[in-house]
């Protein structure tokens, strides 16, 4: 069974920080790219950022780029998404995905994943 869970999700004061974890089972995030999405209520899923298979480049949605940093450990199975500077309208319940047929640069297409975690909530407020 293949797995992904998300985890570091919670409430956060504007201009926080918060680092969300996705750790997989079942299968190795070596050869995978890695998505972050998210998804207020109400509004369509997004892409976030997504790193390649060889971590040697990433992507960012431009509403979070310069304060969001996606990065993989291999040796923990795990990727993470670091979020500083954070904002009300960052809030919503983020997802990690896994693509298994990307090569080279990623992208923050959804259609472009095959697996899904079940999202952990980021709200933040003051």
């Amino acid at each position: 069974q293949l797995q992904l869970v998300e985890s570091g999700g919670g409430l956060v004061q504007p201009g926080g920080s918060l680092r969300l974890s996705c750790a997989a089972s079942g299968f190795t995030l070596d050869y995978y790219a890695i998505g972050w999405f998210r998804q207020a209520p109400g509004k369509e899923r997004e892409g976030v950022s997504c790193i390649s298979r060889s971590s040697s480049s990433t992507n960012y949605a431009d509403s979070v780029k310069g304060r969001f940093t996606i990065s993989r450990d291999n040796a923990k199975n795990t990727v993470y998404l670091q979020m500083n500077s954070l904002k009300p309208e960052d809030t919503a319940v983020y997802y990690c995905a896994a693509a298994g047929q990307l090569i080279g640069r990623c992208v923050l297409s959804k259609n472009s994943y095959d697996y899904w975690g079940q999202g952990t909530q980021v709200t933040v407020s003051s």
